[in-house]
This record gives C-alpha cells, sequence and structure tokens, in this order.
C-alpha cells in the first residue's frame, strides 16, 4: 500500500516492563536483544497505530486529541493477552495503566515537548506505535520472560493512498479462523500480508494491495468470503446508494477507523449495510456495474478509494476488471467521509453519535 510524506520522528521512545511495572525513557534507536523470543520466533509482538491531533488550546497549553482510542487500547490490550501464558494473564495493562504510560509519562516528557509544540504549529498529523517485545535474552520456544510494552511517535503531512491499484489474490490466507489471529494486530499477520502484495505485483507490475479471501480454499472459488486488503478493512460502495461493510470474525481486524467511517456515512444518510460477500456476487457486480467503488480503510490513510482491482482465477487469470465511478454521488461521499474523519479530531465538525473524543493536556 501507500507511503507517508513528511514524516519526523519524536526524539525518544519509551520502554514499560509488564511484571515490573518498570517505565523508561530510551533513545530512538534503543536496541531489542537479537537473542529474543520475539525476534527468532515471532512471540509477543503485538502493535497498535492510533492517529492522533496536537495543538495549543485557547489558554495557550499543549492538547492532543484522539478519536475512539479507548478502543484501540482495548484491541492492543487483546493482542497483549495473546501472547501471554494463562499464568501471566494478570500482567496485561488496564486502559488506565495503558492510559498513563502514553500520556502521562510518555507524551508528557520534557525531552518531547519540543516535538509536540513544533507539531502544534504545524497542524500535522500524529501516530503513535505502541508493540510488545520479550526483553529477555533467551532461545527457547516458551512465553515471553521479560514482557515490555515500547512505543514511539512521530508525525506526518499526509498519507498517499490515492491512487492505488489491486489485485485479489485467492491463492494466499492472511489468517485461519480456528487460531483466532487474523482479528489482532500481530507480526505474523503482516509477513503474508507483504508477501500477497509481491504476489499482486506478478500479475499487475503497479499493484499496491491485495484483497484476501477466507480461510477456506477447498471451497468453489466464488463461493468464498471477501475477508481484507493486505493491511487495511474494506467497503463497498453500490450504485444503487449503500455501502457493505464485511462483518468483523476472527478474520477480520476490528478497524477502529472503519467503525468511525461507517458512523460518518450513517451521519450523511449513506445506509451501510454489514454482511458477508461472496467472491462470485464481487464478480458479477464488476461485471454488470453494481459497484461504485472499493475502499481501503486504516489508521494512517483513513479511508483510500481502489483505481483498479483486478479480479483472478486461481491460475492469475482476469476474470473481471473494476474500475471506480468517478462521476457517482457516493464515490464523492465517500472522499467527504474521509474528510470529515479527520475534522473531527480538529473539532471542525460534529463527533458522530456513538464515538468519542479524548482530550488530555500536556
Amino acid at each position: 500500500m501507500a507511503g507517508f510524506e513528511g514524516v519526523t520522528w519524536a526524539p525518544r521512545q519509551m520502554r514499560y516492563i509488564l511484571g515490573e511495572k518498570d517505565y523508561t525513557l530510551l533513545d530512538p534507536d534503543a536496541k531489542v536483544f537479537a537473542v529474543s523470543r520475539s525476534i527468532h520466533y515471532g512471540l509477543f509482538l503485538s502493535f497498535e497505530g492510533i492517529r492522533f491531533f496536537c495543538r495549543h488550546n485557547e489558554s495557550g497549553q499543549i492538547e492532543v486529541v484522539f478519536f475512539n482510542w479507548f478502543k484501540n487500547l482495548q484491541r492492543f490490550q487483546k493482542g497483549i493477552a495473546f501472547n501471554l501464558s494463562s499464568e501471566k494473564q494478570n500482567f496485561v495493562p488496564t486502559v488506565e495503566e495503558l492510559v498513563d504510560m502514553f500520556i502521562h509519562k510518555y507524551f508528557s516528557e520534557p525531552d518531547l515537548r519540543p516535538f509536540f509544540e513544533e507539531m502544534s504549529e504545524l497542524g500535522a498529523q500524529g501516530y503513535l506505535r505502541p508493540f510488545t517485545i520479550d526483553e529477555e535474552q533467551s532461545i527457547g520456544v516458551t512465553f515471553p520472560g521479560k514482557p515490555g510494552v515500547r512505543a514511539v511517535v512521530c508525525r506526518y503531512d499526509r498519507y498517499l493512498g490515492e491512487p492505488f491499484s489491486g489485485v485479489v489474490v485467492p491463492h494466499l490466507v492472511r489468517a485461519v479462523d480456528i487460531n483466532q489471529t487474523g482479528c489482532l494486530k500481530l507480526g505474523v499477520n503482516y509477513l503474508i500480508s507483504v508477501k500477497a502484495v509481491d504476489e499482486a505485483r506478478k500479475i499487475d507490475p503497479e499493484a499496491g494491495a491485495a484483497l484476501f479471501l477466507d480461510d477456506k480454499p477447498h471451497l468453489e472459488l466464488e463461493e468464498r468470503l471477501i475477508s481484507e486488503w493486505d493491511s487495511s478493512c474494506c467497503l463497498f460502495a453500490l450504485k444503487n446508494g449503500t455501502v457493505i461493510k464485511i462483518p468483523e470474525s476472527n478474520l477480520i481486524l476490528p478497524s477502529v477507523t472503519i467503525q468511525g467511517i461507517v458512523a460518518i456515512l450513517k451521519e450523511m444518510d449513506v445506509p451501510v449495510i454489514e454482511r458477508h460477500l461472496t467472491y462470485g456476487e464481487l464478480i458479477t457486480k464488476v461485471k454488470t456495474n453494481e459497484l461504485v467503488a472499493i475502499g481501503s480503510v486504516g489508521t494512517a490513510g483513513i479511508l483510500n478509494r481502489c483505481e483498479k482491482l483486478l479480479l483472478v482465477d486461481e491460475e492469475g487469470r482476469t476474470m473481471a476488471t473494476h474500475f471506480p465511478e468517478k462521476g457517482h454521488p457516493l464515490y464523492e461521499k465517500l472522499g467527504e467521509a474521509r474528510t470529515y474523519f479527520w475534522n473531527v479530531y480538529q473539532e471542525k465538525v460534529k463527533v458522530p453519535d456513538g464515538m468519542t473524543l479524548n482530550k488530555y493536556i500536556l
């Protein structure tokens, strides 16, 4: 998928050892031990991507603003819990502990003050990246011995998300339902995501994204269900004015961004239907010109509309090609929803019903 423009990293990162509740400020390039279970086996590698806005409030204080950020923190908790043994489930930090860790400790560090001051002046977009790592030096294949949370933060000018092309990759499976990993932000999932984009480029060298089907390759191809893009969730805008959202499951990451976009679309009187979509139905809708656009929804880019999608068979042969109908009102509404989403952070528009805005003074 696309990249970032104008990225600047904060001068320090943080570390928090879960069992010891020990917080430390580290250099931005602080090492992770080569002999770590996280490095060797991918154990205890979960992460989050959390967008935020930074500004000076009316009193001149630095204020950071998050949209639905407790949902991000809860999703992070689930990733941490999955990676810990049953005996260490009490290590999973509470939401309150995570807020204290990220806001009252890390963001409030004097060393980060100039970074946030400058960010407030620029009106740039912010991105908090917490992740987990086993800080113990060991090559034993066991649960982490010294589980810790680290975090880094950056700002960026914009995400280069449109235009992008994609290819369906029916011969790869991102995750397996029974393992309950597809719904978590785990490092293990993203190797397959990167591999899928590489496979997509064998079919279309310009492809920047891969669209996955479910984990049932034994079914007839057209019976399989659409799941996710390689690193983002899907929305399908139809010519009848409705939008289809794929239901959450063990294969679908519970995207915080897509929940906000759906709420915004409903505020814009766009009907959003949550249901499964088979690959066969998608092929039919493309061939009969019922599909206006396919959206890729994620933290960094919010919502980007696919410029071209190749729908292929098991051998990689193209069965249909989707191009968006840019003159359709729903295509424009998707773009408006993306702008609205970022405007929520800046309190330029109303917060959609059921959503929350969280603000903290640094």
